[in-house]
């Protein structure tokens, strides 16, 4: 591990030595003579190792990213993009240090070929390295802005015509991203113990590549970056790609889901500082012997920080244990939170704090509610969190899946549901995906006879399988960087700015035992009284709502042009040719 570490280091430092940034091109890395760098195998994966440490998604990316800004979870400060006037001077991302990674890439690729004694194979494997990580960039690159110019080569510093041209089409990009990613796929050589690319990895970032492009060209009727009607109707070839990535896993992987019934073994991805390798396709790793760390269990439990908190809507979503939905109980909406989580979805108390949940802190392991101020709803979120204070020095070292095997089986349901002209998912497919997901979280697997009437109207949908797909997407990948994409690729961007609502509160003043142990602990009111914590449910943006439950509110203000990103102003300043998104101005 440390000689991996250390060769990421020297890479990174090699791509990083420039005296200002470079847009594609001016990057000290061109400096480097080819004839004397690229010598042999180990100059290559000396490069391509530079890729991890200069490219990979961070810890905060991941689970502390865009499912905050969404639906399902509430924070303390709105997304900018929603709570302001945002403008084309407000954008970023388009400066030259956000292309220089990709200026990287494509020398890479250009330079390859110099090495000498190295076999054919092994340079397309290093090639499939390098595109992946191309794909990987543009994927975020379109996903942000839509249509971007596609460069697949390292541009001149003098090549004006290269440097200055337009944006080419959403279509055409994302037809080159399913080349790098095919290519990739078909010519990495396969190393699951590592976090480089390879065969499964280019696979699985495959699928998830298709299944946005194929659901957001069939929930988008026009391209957001001109506002008018797509080329070609290509979303069902992007989704039958998906299928076939997702069967290639499935069927020839090394992967294996863990099937056992258990009230831990979720978690237990999140909050391990080993890889499981059997689920996890691609992680984030982490190391406490190299004091390489994240603070992501830290800032769960900072009261100072962004207080993500599971909502209302989310908590619906999870079911009993015998299957049913817990929105069509009798009490549906006033059961106080002990009753509200109880035989649900053993998911739920591996996501959020219920009942018989501790923590050990200074020695002593002991019962823990949620606390009304680290958690802005009542459902207090610890999904990646430890369960003794390790996490208070704010460097974790747990491994941060970045796609496991239950995306790729959720990928798969979705995209044959999708592909189904009824939208309805067979028997042997639910069987593959969604049963063995709720019954390892010791929920009945049978497909539901009936649709789920709040669900229905939550997405206006009238398929059930699709309706139960969305659901397990919710529930299995909650705060794994999931929901805002999904949200923009089914078109829903304005379930961004729903109101953020949390636990039933009984009235004001009233005493409640959120840990179920017998003995009150919190108080939505004003007082002083030991071992209870006393919160004033009307202070800033707090509140509570009309059917009596927690309430916290942001402003939030939603257009459709904000499916894209503007192109920043001073990006169209030094090149008039890149246009500007529809609906946003200069």
């Amino acid at each position: 591990m440390k000689k991996i570490f250390n060769a990421i280091i020297i890479a990174f430092t090699l791509c990083s030595l420039s005296a200002c940034d470079a847009f594609l091109t001016k990057d000290t890395i061109a400096s480097i003579n080819s004839d004397t760098f690229f010598t042999d195998e180990t100059s290559l994966k000396l490069y391509a190792n530079g890729f991890i440490q200069n490219m990979m998604p961070a810890a905060a990316d991941i689970a502390e990213s865009n499912d905050s800004y969404t639906d399902v979870c509430a924070t303390r400060n709105g997304l900018s993009l929603f709570t302001t006037t945002w403008t084309s001077s407000s954008q970023s991302g388009w400066s030259y240090s956000n292309w220089t990674n990709l200026y990287r890439i494509n020398y890479f690729i250009a330079h390859i070929g110099d090495t000498k004694g190295v076999s054919e194979g092994k340079m397309r494997h290093y090639e499939g390295i390098a595109r992946f990580w191309r794909a990987f960039f543009y994927f975020y690159k379109m996903r942000t802005f839509g249509d971007v110019p596609w460069y697949d080569e390292p541009i001149d510093q003098n090549d004006t015509l290269a440097l200055y041209k337009a944006r080419d089409s959403r279509e055409l990009v994302a037809r080159k991203i399913l080349e790098d990613l095919d290519y990739a796929a078909e010519n990495c050589e396969v190393n699951v113990n590592t976090q480089q690319a390879d065969k499964w990895k280019a696979l699985a970032l495959k699928a998830r590549f298709c299944l946005y492009e194929g659901t957001y060209r069939k929930y988008h009727h026009v391209n957001p970056s001109t506002g008018q009607a797509w080329t070609a109707d290509e979303s069902a070839f992007y989704l039958q790609e998906c299928v076939k990535a997702c069967e290639e896993i499935i069927g020839s992987g090394p992967f294996k889901l863990n099937e056992s019934v258990s009230k831990t073994n979720y978690r237990a991805l999140f909050t391990s500082e080993s890889v499981n390798r059997s689920e996890v396709i691609w992680e984030r790793e982490y190391s406490a012997d190299l004091n390489f760390g994240h603070e992501v269990s830290w800032n769960y439990w900072n009261q100072n920080s962004q207080r993500w908190s599971m909502t209302r809507i989310m908590a619906d979503m999870y079911l009993r244990l015998d299957g049913s939905r817990y929105t069509e109980s009798k009490n549906y909406g006033k059961d106080l939170f002990p009753v509200e989580v109880a035989d649900r979805d053993y998911r739920m108390a591996q996501t959020i704090i219920t009942p018989g949940y501790t923590r050990e802190v200074n020695g002593i392991v002991g019962s823990y509610a949620p606390n009304a101020y680290g958690t802005l709803t009542g459902y207090q979120i610890i999904k990646y969190s430890y369960d003794d204070d390790r996490h208070m020095n704010g460097n974790n070292a747990t491994c941060i899946p970045v796609i496991r095997l239950a995306e790729v089986l959720l990928a798969y349901a979705e995209a044959s549901c999708e592909l189904d002209p009824a939208q309805k998912l067979s028997d042997a497919i639910w069987d593959k995906t969604i049963r063995p997901l709720r019954v390892r979280a010791g929920v009945v697997g049978t497909k539901p006879a009936t649709i789920d009437p709040l669900l229905s109207t939550y997405y206006g949908l009238s398929s059930s399988d699709l309706i139960e797909i969305r659901r397990e997407r919710a529930v299995e990948l909650f705060m794994e960087d999931s929901r805002w994409n999904d949200l923009m690729r089914w078109h829903l961007g304005n379930y961004c700015i729903k109101p953020w609502e949390g636990i039933y509160v009984p009235g004001q003043g009233v005493l409640m035992d959120l840990d179920d142990n017998g003995t009150p602990d919190t108080c939505f009111g004003s007082g002083k009284q030991d071992g209870i914590t006393y919160f004033d449910p009307t202070q800033g943006a707090y509140g509570i709502s009309g059917n009596s439950r927690l309430l916290y509110h942001v402003d939030r203000n939603w257009d459709d042009k904000m499916y894209l990103r503007p192109i920043p102003r001073t990006a169209n300043a030094i090149n008039p040719a890149l246009g500007q998104n529809y609906g946003w101005s200069d």
